[in-house]
Parts: C-alpha cells; sequence; structure tokens
C-alpha cells in the first residue's frame, strides 16, 4: 500500500516512457510526474523494490535517462485505479534534473486532454 509522503508536487502527464529492467522493456504512459519521480500506468508493474532505467522527453526538450526504483505497484484486480507503479528518480545529477524541470514545466503549459 502506497503512502503519500512526497516531498514534490506531481502534475498529470501525457508522456510516454521507456522503462527497463533486467529483460523486461515496458514503453508505457505516464500518469503524474515531479521531480521526485513518476507513476508509469501499465499492466504489467514490476515489482517493489526493482531498479528500472527510463528514458522520457518532451517536444522541445532533450531526452532524459535517469534510474529509478520501484516504490509501489498496484494491480488492478487487486486494487481500486489504473494498474502500475511508483518510481522514485535515483541520484540525478544538476544535468539531469535541468532536463527533467524542463519537461516538467513543458508539461504544465500544454492543456491538459479534452481542454
Amino acid at each position: 500500500m502506497r503512502t503519500d509522503n512526497r516531498k514534490h508536487g506531481r502534475i498529470p502527464s501525457r508522456q510516454r516512457a521507456w522503462c527497463e529492467s533486467e529483460n523486461i522493456t515496458l514503453y508505457a504512459r505516464v500518469g503524474n510526474l515531479s521531480e521526485g519521480g513518476m507513476f508509469l500506468q501499465t499492466n504489467t508493474p514490476l515489482a517493489k523494490g526493482r531498479r528500472t532505467l527510463l528514458k522520457l522527453s518532451g517536444g522541445d526538450v532533450k531526452e532524459l535517462t535517469a534510474e529509478a526504483t520501484v516504490v509501489w505497484s498496484r494491480d488492478r484486480r487487486v486494487e481500486k485505479g489504473p494498474p502500475g507503479m511508483g518510481l522514485k528518480f535515483e541520484g540525478l545529477d544538476s544535468g539531469a534534473l535541468d532536463v527533467l524541470r524542463r519537461i516538467i514545466s513543458e508539461e504544465q503549459r500544454t492543456p491538459a486532454f479534452g481542454t
């Protein structure tokens, strides 16, 4: 079960991201995004504690490649809400953090779906 003790506010996202871990590669929709991590919507979430490599890009922003850890996962057969996993970014250097901030800024400027 997830606790809500985040340091950074999350924003809705229209991004898609590559998520790689051992012999698994997922291409999935990012549900929300922050400087601390993201919710990746997938029917095949990875197990809590699993390390991943994420690749994410914005329209005018270069690609962000970051390591992350699965901090929680949700299976729609067991819990309510969209299936997926909460990922916490690990060890972002200042350059990667700058790219992430630009992606977040771009997401905030783009109208949400259906508006």
